[in-house]
């Protein structure tokens, strides 16, 4: 028996597939990406709310747009708590440095595999390593997000000044051999991004991937029950997780 739960079940996702180091890069918009990624990655712990949309073209060729909203809980160096409700899942994802755990609301199903002493970014890799499914936003979530952003990038500039939800922010533009990717990151001394959204160039009708970031808090109080998971009475156990072409999450049953 299978079951469905949603595509890129984690949070965002940039698509590394270019071995090419970043070159072009302006000074503003690599000076604004090095204050986020140092700023993030000086967070010891964090929550935010996240909002996402993501085209999908049918065989008809017509573009879809699915939308979905979730949570985001980290504690460093090894703890991630993730939800995300859509059109198709409900689900929740825990990493908590010995184990990784996905779990189905709507179908009371869940899967878990060890991951001893992971930090989030090992955790992460595991998991795309087991289920061939890209964490979505991992690269944001990483302990050094501007290697990561910047791996592939053959360029970058620095757009100008915008308002995202009435933040304002600087617009940053990178490309890649394969997407463009854009991110607008909150002006002062909370260098935070609050909105990214990925291009892909060659793909027919060019979707796009986007997501708002809101509701930040940098200095939480987070109850260390949020990182623990426990089956709920009567769920089932999935042995296996992949995902089909769409990047829906698929957790099959052994039987």
């Amino acid at each position: 028996m299978m079951y469905r739960l949603l595509a890129a079940s984690l949070v965002l996702g940039l698509y590394h597939s270019s071995a090419q180091s970043q070159g072009a890069i302006d000074d503003d918009a690599d000076k604004l990406l090095h204050a986020m990624s140092s700023y993030l990655g000086g967070l010891k712990a964090a929550t935010f709310d996240y909002d996402t949309d993501q085209d999908i073209v049918d065989r008809q060729g017509q573009k879809l747009q699915y939308s979905a909203s979730g949570t985001i809980a980290i504690s460093r160096p090894d703890k991630l708590h993730v939800t995300r409700i859509g059109p198709f899942a409900d689900i929740e994802a825990i990493l908590n440095g010995k184990s990784i755990s996905l779990y189905g609301r709507g179908l009371n199903v869940y899967s878990q595999m060890e991951s001893p002493e992971a930090t989030i970014d090992a955790g992460l890799e595991e998991f795309r390593m087991s289920t061939g499914l890209d964490a979505a936003g991992a690269d944001l979530l990483a302990a050094d997000p501007y290697a990561l952003l910047t791996e592939t990038a053959e360029e970058g500039r620095f757009v100008g000044n915008a308002f995202v939800g009435g933040v304002e922010c600087d617009h940053l533009a990178f490309r890649t051999d394969t997407v463009d990717w854009q991110i607008w990151i909150r002006k002062g001394e909370q260098p935070l991004p609050v909105k990214y959204v990925i291009t892909s160039k060659w793909v027919t009708g060019a979707p796009e991937y986007s997501v708002r970031l809101t509701n930040w808090n940098v200095d939480p109080a987070i109850d260390k029950s949020v990182f623990e998971f426990s089956p709920p009475a009567g769920a089932r156990k999935i042995e296996q997780i992949g995902s089909d072409a769409i990047g829906d999450v698929i957790l099959e049953d052994a039987q």
